[in-house]
């Protein structure tokens, strides 16, 4: 089964296209690295009743919305490879300033999961 890298943060939604601009790149060099699939994906439907929401959860300030996204991978070994060589590529040396991220760093989720199901 593979394995997955997830993430939840939030973003200004002023600042969302400079945050997919940083993703796109990021993407293709953990694509050109060997990660599987890679994707990125902005909160549109996040009002729902009865459970709890991604914005209380991750405690969205007014103009923010969630992003929620994730990495694919053939196992858990080849993601600590694949993020080993992400993290020395020099292309996202200029991306790792915590405090020119166009987002709130602090408060964003992260986790490696095993997927269980594979439909």
């Amino acid at each position: 089964m593979s394995y997955v890298d997830g993430f939840l943060l939030p973003v200004r939604r002023k600042n969302l296209e400079a945050y997919a601009r940083m993703s796109r790149k990021a993407g293709r060099v953990w694509r050109e690295h060997g990660a599987l699939d890679y994707k990125e994906c902005a909160g549109d439907d996040l009002n729902v009743k009865g459970m709890v929401p991604f914005p209380r959860r991750l405690k969205l300030k007014p103009g923010e919305t969630v992003v929620f996204s994730w990495i694919v991978f053939k196992s858990r070994a080849h993601r600590d490879r694949v993020n080993a060589k992400v993290m020395k590529d020099p292309r996202l040396a200029g991306m790792m300033d915590t405090k020119a991220m166009p987002f709130d760093v602090k408060r964003m989720v992260y986790g490696g999961f095993r997927v269980i199901v594979d439909l």
